[in-house]
Order: structure tokens, then sequence, then C-alpha cells
């Protein structure tokens, strides 16, 4: 047998942090970038420097390709096959996007990226699903979550700091060393996840039949909708959250600290998700969370209308703000496992789909809250009302329907 084609399964530790990495692969390609895209304007695109905003994107484009190509794919020919050839395709992005002369090319580098970057973030949940279920599933999510909730809180300063040494283009270079770890772990340590008995046919019709099922299922499609507006404070917060901090509480220069406390809140959430979700199960906990979100909320809309002095108005935003990113902690893991639960024959497919659903979904539900902002937090602050009674309303609707063994 080859070193590289393992046969004994991963401790649960092991594996738990091989697929942590993958799945926050995503945030760290995004958020190690911030600190260099004025440096990237202005050398790449002098006329124009608002043009190196669009690394980003680009990124982004890719991901979104990648994500609906990746789970099929990888439902017909295994997990740990899809999964290296993205890694391969990330870090040939990198590679490209390190060499970069133009904006154009850089860009096109990045779209290469997003799109490899997308098997790390689709198959390795597909492979923690085909290894477990229920509240196990749930509890290993929620530790993966941990970690992808903490990258961008970090990423950052790791990017500035390497700028800091060396430049811009050296953060491709720790795309590269994280690809080339992430993919010779999994060569030498993973066994496939997805027998040859267990693939599907890869064709129209039977991702046309899968897509079809998945869409269909009353279960499945509830605890996407929760998840959308589950996902969507996120977004919301993260448009609105720097021009509050500077146009209402005057602390632009402190927001990255605060925000990074905030994200180690939402990953220790994760933490206490997984010792807890055992005992409670998936669906009473999300359905605690959110109704403590909703009680939270409504009794911020009314403090907000109370004029308090600096720091206690600060004080108590940012409470509500680690409130809201802790909700987010405890409720994404559990509703990814529950919508993906029925799926275990499809789960490639699955997850594809209820990560490009629940992604696009919660964009298109929080952008016209974002754009709402009128130089108060009331806002935003209302909309995380509106999107914490919606994720409860469906959570509450579906234990008419929920089995013993998800509850």
């Amino acid at each position: 047998m080859m070193p590289f084609t393992p046969t004994k399964p991963l401790r649960f530790g092991e594996f738990v942090a091989l697929m942590a990495l993958m799945s926050a692969m995503v945030a760290f390609s995004i958020d190690a970038m911030l600190p260099a895209l004025p440096v990237i304007g202005v050398e790449l695109s002098p006329g124009m420097p608002t043009r190196g905003q669009l690394v980003i994107p680009a990124f982004m484009l890719g991901l979104g390709l990648g994500i609906l190509v990746c789970g099929p794919v990888s439902d017909a020919y295994g997990r740990k096959s899809v999964l290296l050839v993205g890694l391969v395709l990330y870090i040939g992005g990198a590679l490209l996007a390190s060499k970069a002369a133009t904006i154009e090319g850089l860009l096109g580098a990045r779209v290469l990226q997003g799109l490899g970057a997308a098997a790390p973030r689709v198959v390795a949940t597909a492979m923690v699903r085909d290894l477990y279920q229920g509240r196990a599933m749930a509890r290993v999510t929620s530790i993966i979550m941990t970690l992808f909730v903490l990258f961008p809180a970090v990423a950052p300063s790791i990017g500035a700091g390497i700028i800091l040494l060396a430049d811009w283009r050296a953060i491709f270079y720790a795309f590269v060393v994280l690809g080339l770890v992430s993919g010779v772990w999994l060569m030498l340590r993973q066994p496939e996840s997805l027998p040859p008995a267990r693939r599907r046919e890869l064709s129209l019709r039977a991702i046309g039949s899968a897509i079809a099922e998945i869409t269909t299922h009353r279960a499945v499609m509830v605890y996407v909708f929760a998840l959308i507006f589950s996902f969507a404070p996120l977004f919301t917060w993260l448009s609105n959250l720097p021009v509050i901090f500077d146009d209402v509480y005057d602390r632009a220069a402190s927001f990255p600290l605060w925000f990074a406390a905030t994200a180690l809140i939402a990953g220790s959430a994760s933490m206490v998700n997984a010792q807890l979700v055992m005992r409670m199960g998936m669906r009473k906990l999300a359905t605690f969370a959110f109704s403590w979100q909703v009680a939270v909320s409504a009794l911020f809309v009314v403090l907000l209308q109370i004029d308090l002095p600096d720091p206690w108005n600060f004080g108590l935003f940012f409470a509500f703000m680690c409130s809201t990113f802790f909700t987010i902690g405890l409720t994404f893991g559990n509703l990814n496992a529950l919508a993906l639960q029925p799926l275990g024959h499809i789960a490639g497919i699955g997850a594809s789909v209820v990560m490009s659903i629940s992604t696009i979904g919660a964009v298109a539900v929080s952008v016209p809250v974002a754009l709402a902002y009128n130089g108060t937090p009331l806002t935003l602050v209302a909309g995380n009302l509106g999107f914490a009674g919606c994720a409860l309303g469906l959570l509450l609707y579906s234990r008419r329907f929920a089995a013993a063994d998800m509850a």
C-alpha cells in the first residue's frame, strides 16, 4: 500500500484539526488580503487605485463557481481526489498572483485561487457528513466553526505583519504554504471517506434529480432558510460596523481590536455548542439561541431610545455585538448539520446546494438592512431582531416534522 493511500481512520482530534484547517482557508484567503488592498491599487492600477478592492470579489467569484461544481464531482469521483485537485488550483492561483504584473492578471489569478478554495470549503463539509451524522456531526461542525470564526480576527494582522516584513506579494506565499500543508496532511493521513459503492453518476440527469430532491425536501429547506437568517446578521454587521465605530462612537482606530475580541467570543460559542449539543440536541439549542437573541435585540431597540453617555452607550453596543456573534456560533453548525442530516446519500451536492442557497440568501436579505444605515445603530439592531425572529419562527415550525433523534 502506498504511503499516500491510508486506510486507517484518523483519530477524532486529528480529523477535526485537518477539516478545520481546510475550512478556514477561505476566511484566511480573504481577510489576510485586506491590509494589502490600498498598496495593490496604487502599484498595479495607479490610474484607478480603487480597482485594488476587486481582489476580494474576484476570489469570491471563483469560490461561488467552484462551490456549485465541487460537490457533485466529489459525489462521483470521491472526496479526496477532488480536494487534492482543488488545493493544486489554489496553490497555482496563489503563485500566479504573486507574480502578477497587471491588475487584470492578479484578478484572474484570484479567480483561479477562489475556484480551488471551493474544494476544501465544500468537500470538507461533505467528508464530515460521510463520517458523522446527527448530534455527532453538529459537534464536529461546531469545533470546525471555531477556527473558521477565529481566522477573520487574526488574518488581517497576519497580512499586515507579512507586508511589514516583506511586501504584499509575500502574502500569496503564505497561501502556498497553507495549501501545501493541507494537501500533504490530507494525502498522507486521511483515507477516502466515500467508497465507490456509494458514489453517484456524474450526469445532468443525476445532478438535476439531486437538486430536485434537496429543494423539495421540506425539512431540509426549512433549515436552509433558518441558516439564511442565522448568517444574514454577519454580512450586515461586517458592512456597517466600521462606519458605526467611526461615525457613532469615534473608535475607528481601535476597531480591529474590538472586532478581534468579538471574534474570540464567537469562537468560544462554537466550543460551548460542541459541549452542549450532545445533551440538548441541535434544534433545541438553536431554538434557545434565537429566543435569547430576539429578547436581547428587543431590549436594545428600547435602550437605543435612551441618550446614555459614553462609555455606557458604547459598552452596551459592544455587549450587543458580542451577543449577536455568540448566537451565530451557537446556531450555524447546528443548522448546517440539521439541513444535511437527510442528505447523507448525496452529501457532496447537498453541501454545495445548502451552502449556495444559504450564502446567496443571506446576502440578499442583509443588503437592504445594511443600506438602511441612518447614522445610528438602530437599523442594525432592528434588522438583527427581524432576522432572529424569522429564524426562531422557522425552528418552531420545524417541530412539526423533526425526528426524535434530531430534536
